[in-house]
């Protein structure tokens, strides 16, 4: 856990950044990662900056480095700003995620896996309940990830989840318990972030090895902010979550016409037509989702 700075900056804590979404206006509270997180492991390799406004993770061949939030939610609006790490970063993945606890957990995943020198980044999205995974889908982006910081947001209601890049939809995973499909909506989670070592997958299915002689391998954050309900001692701070936007946010045409777009053109992986994989059928949600 990282100690409070001796001397931090009262404007900056406080500050409070107004935005207009729709008609709607949010306040969204651009806290210190002093209040926010804690550092939960890495052995001096994350790092708290910048009175506490940046964070950086790093890998290098003995460790890896990783936070979680301080909080547990029950539903909510999560962004963070990434900068991924430049240059060969193959075999490496970089995460921002959601996860509860226990064996049958539930798990929303952001992975940003490693490349070689001029190839692109892959995303991967994932989605798990009750400890049961296996929907993954992947893009590439269309911007260079690792040149300035960028946005990146999971939206988790009781109606969907939906992956933002920049505030573009990428991914949508719809509630679908009314056929039988289990939804992320009876645990709280976390939010976590790290930077592992996976060659053994990460880099075109694991045939690039992590080049050591690159590391130590550093991705900074910034910029995290929770819209949700808090999760303590088994009560919500959401008294009425309905007065909370996100807690009913759709996909408006604009978005489902940006979800097409990076779908169309950005997607490389997706669970739902992958017939060698589900030799016995697709899941019950990829049907559903054609019609």
């Amino acid at each position: 856990m990282a100690a409070c700075p001796s001397d931090p900056n009262p404007l900056l804590l406080l500050l409070m950044i107004s935005l207009l979404v729709g008609s709607d206006l949010v306040l969204v509270d651009a806290g210190s990662f002093y209040q926010d997180v804690d550092i939960i492991w890495g052995d001096g390799r994350a790092k708290i900056l910048n009175n506490g406004y940046l964070l950086t993770l790093s890998l290098d061949r003995a460790s890896g480095s990783g936070f979680q939030s301080k909080n547990e939610y029950f539903f909510g609006k999560f962004d963070i700003q990434l900068k991924l790490v430049p240059g060969n970063s193959a075999g490496t993945v970089t995460t921002f995620y959601l996860h509860s606890q226990g064996s049958a957990w539930d798990e929303i995943d952001f992975e940003f896996l490693g490349n070689l020198s001029g190839d692109p980044y892959l995303v991967h999205t994932n989605v798990y309940t009750q400890g049961k995974g296996d929907r993954e889908q992947q893009f590439y982006l269309w911007f260079d990830p690792t040149a300035d910081f960028h946005t990146y947001s999971v939206l988790w209601n009781p109606r969907h989840i939906v992956f933002y890049v920049d505030g573009r939809p990428i991914r949508e995973f719809k509630n679908m318990e009314s056929i039988g499909v289990p939804y992320p909506k009876r645990q709280s989670m976390r939010m976590y972030a790290s930077i592992w070592n996976a060659d053994d997958w990460a880099t075109r299915g694991g045939l690039v090895k992590t080049d050591w002689t690159q590391a130590p391998f550093t991705v900074s954050y910034r910029n995290f902010n929770s819209q949700a309900c808090i999760w303590s001692n088994g009560v919500s701070s959401c008294n009425n979550s309905t007065t909370n936007r996100w807690y009913s946010q759709e996909l408006d045409s604009t978005g489902q016409k940006q979800l097409k777009w990076v779908q169309e053109n950005y997607m490389v992986y997706n669970y739902c037509t992958d017939t060698k994989r589900f030799p016995q059928g697709l899941p019950l949600e990829c049907n559903a989702t054609k019609k």
